[in-house]
């Protein structure tokens, strides 16, 4: 389809450099590919290795069709160069910048000293494009289609200045996939016009097409460059300007929701056929189809309890959304095949057909295990309890009158009125945890376990154990850790012989300071883990083994050494919250 720009180029190969040969080369199907659609580049302007560039894209209507003599803009690399001149009211009728008659892709503007890029208003508009800049001033200006989401689908600088020599270079580049589609509807070639020139080295075929000259010019009539190599100062330059058509109005191939094939299903499933389905054609997917969307914020996958099951149901900003998708064994989701074709962008069911489990592998899975929603429940509940006995057990004591949230951060009030939506906290410590995960995003877990009841104040708990009669100098340097285990101590020293609060400072034992109670042992190593990143992965192993973890359980990922250390902390607090639940019974 397009001519062999390259073997065309009267060049020898090994003078033409791998920026000149990516100019030449035009641009394959693959949706993933990220082409440059204009940029202006410059590299060591006083040394041998001297390299620049400026291209621009314009839409034609093909190879046949384009000269470089019908280019003038080969020689500014900017649609617009300076500002037109208007010398009476209205004399600017229909501004329309072009390039030589034809669109163009990036909207760049110069006048030798500074420079402007956007991409062009037809090109955003047309494909439903939404800008968003970053850095300061080195600012980039980045496009994203919201309405998938898809981000980045194109973006490059605002603007450079030149005084000697660019202040940056600049790059745009848009995805294969969006500029295609593009070119698709209007029909339209885009072809690349632009300016090289480089510094090379003198081969033997150089000096062979220089001969006796000191420069020698090559322009094929109403051909597609305009080469010159020339000598200047005991160096060979090349400048070429040319005009070379890289991409087609082709479409991408990409694959669609409407020939997938599903565990179970004869045939090929397409919109039509998964709407007319009932719900008995159940799939099961690996939650790491939810990684995707938990790592992104432009997501909701707030995971919601009813009916039974809790549901993880990624959804977007009211654009499309996941139905029905329940959490069962440790990591496998189930949902109808229907809910997943219903009301979803090809892309998002090709994702999750990605993730689809074998029926033999579901067979093989213990569908009752708990998984991490779940458990973040149950040490949700644990703390809850903890706060709620706290809270009771310093108003008895007459030293605070505290409430659940102020405790802990979070009130069952607004959970009973919105889950969890109004702590994400709580989603992001429920979000997809492998078997095969690593050993750093296991601690950075612990460390999410371990900060999110280090909300307790040290200062209630303080005035708790205040009132058990000890030496407060004894335990002055104490953080609340140590202080609720002085505080269980006294608990279970009271619950043990069957007294009531009146009791909590009588008999009080000096012990109680300092024995380590084993019921918390899982909170003191837990907060080891914390910060176990900062050392060797052996103190890791030695924590883990410490809390009666088998360490073989790891060889394949520290999955398993998750579940332990969430089942051990809630134990240790629910121990907690039944001591004080205990002594409440026989105080009231």
């Amino acid at each position: 389809m397009f001519p062999n720009y390259i073997r065309d180029l009267p060049l020898p190969n090994d003078s033409i450099s791998p920026k000149l040969k990516s100019l030449l080369t035009p641009i394959g199907l693959d949706p993933f590919e990220r082409p440059e659609i204009s940029s202006r580049y410059e590299h060591d302007q006083y040394g041998s290795q001297y390299e620049a560039i400026h291209m621009i894209m314009a839409l034609t209507d093909g190879p046949e069709t384009i000269s470089v003599d019908d280019f003038e803009e080969t020689s500014d690399g900017v649609v617009s160069f300076s500002t037109p001149i208007v010398d009476k009211l209205g004399g600017l009728t229909d501004p329309a910048p072009n390039i030589s008659g034809h669109d163009y892709v990036v909207a760049s503007s110069g006048n030798g000293s500074f420079y402007t890029y956007h991409l062009a208003e037809k090109v955003w508009m047309t494909l439903g494009l939404s800008p968003r800049c970053i850095g300061g001033s080195d600012q980039k200006i980045i496009f994203d289609d919201l309405s998938l989401p898809e981000f980045g689908v194109a973006e490059g600088e605002i603007s450079s200045s030149y005084h000697f020599e660019s202040s940056r270079n600049v790059s745009w580049r848009m995805s294969n996939e969006y500029l295609r589609n593009y070119l698709w509807m209007r029909g339209k070639y885009g072809t690349r016009v632009f300016f090289y020139e480089a510094n090379i080295t003198e081969t033997p075929d150089i000096t062979a097409m220089l001969g006796t000259e000191t420069h020698v010019t090559l322009k094929p009539e109403g051909g597609w460059y305009d080469l010159c190599v020339q000598r200047i100062n005991s160096e060979v330059r090349v400048q070429l300007w040319a005009v070379v058509c890289a991409i087609s109005p082709e479409k991408c191939q990409l694959q669609s929701a409407d020939n997938l094939t599903w565990p179970g299903v004869s045939g090929v499933m397409n919109h039509q056929r998964a709407n007319a389905l009932m719900n008995t054609s159940v799939m099961y997917l690996c939650d790491s189809f939810l990684d995707r969307y938990e790592q992104n914020s432009f997501y909701d996958t707030t995971p919601f309890y009813g009916y039974g099951s809790w549901t993880c149901n990624p959804s977007y900003s009211g654009q499309w959304s996941f139905t029905d998708c329940r959490r069962i064994g440790r990591n496998l989701i189930k949902v109808g095949l229907r809910e997943l074709y219903k009301g979803k962008p090809d892309r998002e069911i090709v994702w999750a057909h990605s993730h689809v489990v074998a029926q033999g592998v579901v067979d093989q899975t213990d569908l009752s295990e708990e998984h991490i929603v779940a458990k973040v429940q149950r040490f949700l509940e644990a703390l809850l309890d903890l706060a709620d006995g706290l809270a009771w057990l310093a108003e008895e004591l007459g030293t605070a009158s505290v409430s659940c949230e102020e405790l802990i951060g979070i009130s069952r009030e607004e959970l009973s009125a919105e889950r969890w939506l109004p702590y994400p906290k709580l989603s992001r410590l429920a979000q997809v945890a492998p078997l095969d995960m690593t050993e750093q995003q296991f601690l950075s877990r612990c460390k999410e376990i371990h900060e999110l009841w280090q909300k307790l104040p040290n200062g209630v708990v303080r005035r708790i154990v205040d009132q058990g009669g000890h030496d407060v100098k004894t335990y002055k340097g104490f953080g609340s850790l140590k202080l609720l285990q002085i505080m269980t101590n006294v608990l279970e020293r009271l619950n043990r012989n069957h007294e009531t609060t009146a009791n909590f400072s009588a008999d009080h034992q000096d012990a109680e300071v300092i024995d380590r109670n084993p019921k918390l042992a899982s909170l003191f190593l837990t907060a080891d883990l914390r910060n176990a990143d900062a050392h060797n992965g052996g103190s890791v192993s030695q924590t883990l083994s410490d809390l009666g973890f088998d360490m073989s359980q790891t060889n394949s990922g520290y999955g398993r050494a998750l579940d332990y250390v969430f089942d051990q902390n809630i134990t240790s607090f629910t121990h907690v919250a039944a001591e004080v639940s205990a002594l409440r019974k026989r105080s009231s």
